[in-house]
């Protein structure tokens, strides 16, 4: 059975018309050193000759972050593996809905790759403003540029998450530890809802401190995997003291240990909550 096209407007409940029946996703590419790639729309598209971000109608079948980044390379040529993402925020019209996808370039580079960019630039972030911005991509910046270049790390006290749950983790620490790695691992992949915003999903980065007899686990892509020889509360403040300008999110019930982190400016959640988004994958 053949799928519709996705390449048709659709008018939402706004009354607005939006590309896409399937929606449309849009990828924000983000470098610490130029800002942020920004894409002038040819004159004879919808909205033309305004900037806003390589972007597009979501094809049957793909997901917003797939789309994305087709879109990004079709329109932009940036290949998928020039970046990482770190979030995404959906606009929702109930009957069609925008995906903004953030990512950190990691050496991208970027041109024009086909008739409906005019042009892309890398814009410092306090400029964009100024730009002649798409109407939806203006009232979606303000939200966005808080976003810009910030990842959320999320620090996991192994010990404390680990022994949270009767599985008999005191028999085996080593194996213990790494299932919870593992587990951690597929959240990387899956992403996690912001505790603030039910609009907002983060990709994060994961840093599992271990101590003790699990001290010799390794990493996996998606997992840092950092060994604390004494104190493991202790090599969790360092390990948040180094993490300047993102967002930090500390997996403990350590009350102690939350008031530590918390006067260094990193969020805590229990290892319950923790252990429920694991599980749900």
């Amino acid at each position: 059975m053949s799928h519709q096209s996705a390449s048709v407007f659709v008018k939402c409940s706004c009354g607005h018309l939006h590309w896409g029946r399937y929606g449309a996703a849009g990828l924000l590419l983000v470098d610490p050193a130029r800002g942020v790639l920004l894409q002038r729309r040819a004159w004879w598209v919808h909205h033309g000759r305004t900037w806003a971000l390589p972007g597009g109608a979501i094809e049957a079948g793909e997901t917003a972050l797939t789309a994305a980044a087709r879109e990004a390379f079709e329109e932009a040529s940036v290949p998928a593996e020039a970046f990482r993402t770190v979030s995404a925020s959906v606009v929702d019209h109930g009957d069609w809905s925008y995906t903004t996808v953030l990512a950190l370039a990691e050496g991208a580079e970027a041109r024009v790759a086909n008739t409906e960019s005019a042009e892309v630039r890398w814009v410092d972030p306090e400029d964009v403003p100024g730009y002649p911005l798409h109407r939806d991509f203006a009232a979606a910046w303000p939200d966005l540029a808080a976003r810009v270049g910030r990842e959320l790390v999320l620090v996991v006290d192994g010990a404390n998450v680990v022994g949270s749950r009767p599985d008999g983790w005191w028999r085996d620490r080593h194996g213990a530890a790494e299932r919870l790695r593992d587990q951690l691992a597929k959240l990387a992949e899956a992403g996690v809802p912001d505790p603030d915003d039910a609009t907002v999903t983060w990709w994060p980065r994961i840093v599992l401190v271990v101590e003790g007899k699990a001290k010799h686990v390794t990493g996996v892509p998606g997992v840092e995997v950092v060994a604390a020889d004494t104190d493991g509360d202790s090599k969790i403040v360092e390990v948040v003291a180094k993490q300047p300008g993102a967002r930090i999110l500390v997996a403990t019930a350590d009350r102690e240990l939350r008031g530590r982190v918390e006067a260094l400016g990193a969020s805590t959640l229990g290892p319950g909550t923790l252990r429920g988004q694991l599980d749900g994958l």
